[in-house]
């Protein structure tokens, strides 16, 4: 099946174009041609040369057949009974039990937060009576305490609500990464979930609008993390 394709003008004196003005390949298989006329000056009158290659359509054909057999051997790869995806539920959580260490350092904030986690938890129905909440003075310690819980083997999961807030000096990047490693080490060492729900802000704006504010709140979407986690390691992770 011939396909054809119009230039608009070509401008080239045809000494400069390789392509002969007819140009066949054939071999004994079926083979297709593309021919393709040119202008090779302003003048409208002119007229346009044509040009034409072919390929062997035997051999064309059988490189795109395997090409889409390839294709759909990729995309069913996923679907495929060897393969196992292993994700955590938020709908079966009545047996577990989180742990929520929170900051009082700013409480303004931190209190939100938490409320926030409480109504998440409650409501894709994990028990209040599953829940813990542990007060410690700041952010800083919040590592530490963690740690302590997971290793309790009591609880599926660990959340660990604060808030930084930038001030004059290097305080508080001395907070911000000792918390990140504090709760990242605590995951590691116990072997528990430990979900970072530490705000680190520039200002007193920017916590509030993600502590239930126009960015949402940051201790709801920590809570669900929480849950899915927890779900992940008790089902399919023991």
């Amino acid at each position: 099946m011939a396909a054809s394709f119009a230039s608009t003008h070509c401008f080239l004196p045809l000494y400069q174009s390789r392509l002969a003005p007819t140009h066949h390949l054939q071999n004994n298989t079926t083979s297709s041609s593309t021919t393709i006329p040119l202008h090779l000056n302003r003048n409208s009158n002119s007229k346009p040369l044509s040009f034409s290659s072919s390929h062997a359509g035997r051999n064309g054909f059988n490189a795109v057949v395997e090409s889409e057999s390839k294709k759909d051997r990729l995309s069913s790869f996923a679907q495929t009974a060897a393969v196992r995806n292993l994700m955590g539920s938020v709908t079966n959580t009545q047996a577990l039990r989180i742990a929520v260490v929170v900051a009082r350092f700013n409480e303004i904030i931190t209190k939100r937060l938490l409320e926030g986690a409480l109504s998440t938890f409650n409501h894709y129905s994990v028990l209040e009576d599953n829940i813990d909440v542990v007060w410690v003075p700041g952010s800083f310690e919040i590592g530490v305490a963690a740690e302590r819980l997971g290793k309790s083997q009591k609880y599926h999961a660990i959340l660990c609500i604060g808030a930084v807030i930038r001030g004059d000096t290097s305080h508080y990047d001395v907070v911000v990464n000792s918390a990140a490693s504090g709760v990242l080490s605590a995951g590691l060492n116990s072997g528990v979930p430990c979900i970072f729900g530490v705000l680190t802000c520039d200002n007193m704006d920017q916590a509030l609008n993600r502590a239930g504010g126009k960015s949402g709140n940051k201790g709801s979407e920590t809570a669900l993390t929480a849950i899915e986690m927890a779900s992940l390691f008790e089902h399919h992770l023991k």
